[in-house]
């Protein structure tokens, strides 16, 4: 019996010409936006080298035009001059004393708030939770003025406590949000396993949820060390009768308003700029891993 074989079929291996142009389409989109996020990098870039040359520049230099990026000569004495203008080691204590208390209330108290509303059943839960979020909406020019009347009728004005006891009373509605949403995300057998080795609901908090929250306390952590390092109206508000309670932004402002000077020293004032937006700086590309890893890790579940 003869056995009859098959002719070879060719396949073809490349793949259709729709999917071809989609792909040639999406590399070049990809390409595009790489090109828009360089341009506006740059674009944002800018400022802060002009203020890292105008440092290092003299003072008829600063304003010069067009403007000259690599100063000639260096001049390094500028950051040991502005050091000596101004008690800025005082400063730095006062902003230290004010950003640590933040940091310990407002992720004690803001995770200790977010935890009730994700794990905790009681009555009006979503309710209060709808007041918080509406609490976002309000601008804070609203509550400036009837903030400060409550906080003078106190007698804190020119103390630190306007500045840090709010800080133990939540938090911050967002950091609440963003810490409910995380702990929503976490597996409720976690709780459960806790509960029956007989951990109270305080201990589940403490002891179980807490530490698996550490990226979105870092991320927390990140913005409260921001918004106290560059807050300006706070301290003006409350600390600017005395200069021994001024923070560096008011240290900065004061060196603007010729406190120290008969006139405006523009080059020692962006020696201190740059060395005041140094710290942020550098808290922040140490903590962006944590920054990313909490942003991304949170929102997962309504």
């Amino acid at each position: 019996m003869a056995i009859e074989i098959a002719p070879k079929v060719e396949t073809n291996l490349s793949q259709p010409a729709n999917v071809r142009r989609y792909g040639k389409f999406d590399r070049a989109w990809r390409a595009l936006v790489w090109l828009m996020l360089l341009a506006g990098s740059i674009v944002m870039f800018v400022p802060f080298l002009w203020l890292v040359s105008a440092s290092l520049k003299t003072e008829t230099q600063v304003f010069q035009f067009p403007p000259q990026w690599i100063p000639n000569p260096v001049m390094w004495n500028n950051y040991p001059e502005a050091g000596k203008a101004a008690p800025w080691l005082t400063y730095i204590k006062n902003t230290v004393f004010i950003l640590i208390i933040n940091e310990v209330a407002i992720l004690f108290s803001s995770s200790l708030c977010a935890y009730g509303f994700a794990r905790i059943n009681f009555t009006g839960k979503n309710f209060w939770f709808g007041v918080l979020l509406a609490t976002m909406m309000l601008p804070g020019v609203v509550l400036m003025i009837p903030t400060y009347v409550m906080f003078s009728r106190m007698h804190w004005v020119n103390t630190f406590y306007p500045l840090t006891v709010p800080a133990f009373f939540g938090g911050g509605a967002f950091n609440i949000f963003l810490l409910r949403q995380f702990f929503r995300s976490l597996p409720p057998e976690l709780a459960d396993a806790a509960k029956i080795d007989g951990c109270s609901e305080f201990d589940t908090f403490l002891l179980i949820m807490l530490p698996l929250a550490k990226p979105a306390l870092a991320t927390i952590a990140v913005f409260t060390f921001l918004g106290v390092w560059n807050d300006f109206m706070g301290p003006l508000l409350y600390l600017s009768k005395d200069p021994n309670n001024y923070t560096v932004s008011l240290g900065l402002a004061s060196f603007r308003n010729n406190t120290f000077y008969s006139r405006v020293r523009w080059d020692l004032l962006m020696a201190a700029s740059t060395a005041a937006i140094a710290p942020v700086i550098i808290i922040f590309f140490l903590a962006q891993r944590f920054f990313v890893q909490g942003i991304a890790t949170t929102g997962l579940k309504g």
